[in-house]
């Protein structure tokens, strides 16, 4: 079966003020089944967002290639990126950043909606029914970023992120700012969302016990590398590399 998200020697070189190149993501290759959900893992500065923002193209690559449904996605731009975005939504560990602090929580929501032509009171009820799905009441359409909470937020961000009905969800530490209880509610909702949607997820995160309750498999970045691949459980049980292991330790 074909990979749904197929990423193959995907590096990013950046260049500083002082001249040096710095490689950020090396050479990394995976793929990505449709319904999978597959955990990104490191320490902070390993490459992780940067991965996340080379694969919705936030980047371009330096090298490499990104191929989305068959599609190869790594030089698009104007209406082929419109297209991947169709397919692919990315969640981002701040959500307040997703929206316009000058605009409603339901404009933002139903501003794809706008670019693909739904009639108004069709965009009004399936608002709705976004918020609702993502845990929050319709009349939320009507407030502002600003006077929402983290929690509510986020789930305000999801619910943007699948407004265009997206096959792939990329979620960066897309809990991580979140008090724990929040940050289980964000979980159980994700977790919902790929039972009933079929999502496919990459899903990165510093959280190695929310990383073995929601991935299929797993992989280990370190300085911009893949060090490791397995099962959450292989992983977190059994790890083969040195790395891995540091991990596993200081989380417990």
């Amino acid at each position: 079966m074909e990979a749904f998200l197929k990423v193959e020697g995907l590096t990013k070189v950046f260049e500083t003020q002082a001249k040096t190149r710095v490689t950020a993501v090396d050479h990394v290759s995976f793929q990505l089944e449709e319904g999978e959900t597959l955990g990104v893992v490191g320490e902070s500065g390993c490459g992780k967002s940067t991965l996340a923002k080379l694969i919705t193209r936030l980047l371009e690559p330096t090298a490499g290639s990104i191929l989305l449904g068959g599609e190869d996605i790594t030089k698009a731009h104007g209406k082929a990126l419109r297209g991947a975005y169709r397919r692919m939504q990315m969640v981002f560990q701040s959500p307040m950043g997703s929206f316009d602090p000058r605009k409603t929580i339901g404009y933002s929501i139903g501003e794809s909606l706008v670019n693909k032509g739904v009639p108004k009171a069709e965009r009004t009820q399936r608002i709705a029914t976004l918020l609702e799905q993502c845990g929050l009441a319709a009349e939320f359409a009507g407030r502002y970023p600003h006077e929402i909470s983290g929690g509510q937020c986020q789930r305000a961000a999801i619910a943007q992120a699948l407004a265009i009905e997206p096959k792939l969800l990329i979620c960066d530490e897309a809990t991580s700012a979140l008090d724990v209880t929040v940050q289980q509610q964000i979980m159980d909702l994700l977790k919902a969302l790929r039972r009933e949607n079929n999502l496919s997820f990459l899903f990165i995160c510093h959280n190695l016990a929310l990383v073995q309750s929601f991935c299929d498999r797993v992989l280990v970045m370190r300085a911009g590398k893949i060090v490791e691949e397995g099962t959450a459980d292989q992983l977190l049980r059994a790890p083969q590399s040195e790395y891995t292991r540091c991990l596993v330790e200081a989380a417990l």
